[in-house]
């Protein structure tokens, strides 16, 4: 097992697929079905590497991605998503946070 490379809050870019995204949680080897992984990861990245929940730019969905499809995305733009607000309340110096209530 590896450490992760992104955080939650962290926006990133997906390299197969060209979105941006937020990580709103990550895992630390993969935690999906037997089933999920066969029929989606057609690229069969590592299990035993991090994985990543990613809420897409512009869509209303989250996604759950392997550490080798992600890379920084450093425009330090913010994204847009109904459910950022269940995650994150602030966004600074490029990065989403979650404040301390």
């Amino acid at each position: 097992m590896s450490q992760p490379k992104f955080s939650p809050g962290q926006v990133i870019h997906h390299r197969k697929y060209d979105y941006r995204g937020v990580i709103v949680d990550v895992d630390p080897e993969f935690s999906g079905s037997e089933e999920w992984y066969e029929q989606v990861a057609t690229s069969r990245p590592p299990r035993d590497r991090p994985w990543y929940h990613v809420l897409v730019h512009e869509g209303e969905h989250m996604t759950y991605v392997a550490e080798q499809h992600l890379e920084d995305e450093p425009s330090g733009q913010q994204i847009q998503h109904p459910a950022l607000g269940q995650f994150f309340d602030t966004f600074i110096d490029g990065r989403y946070r979650r404040s301390l209530h």
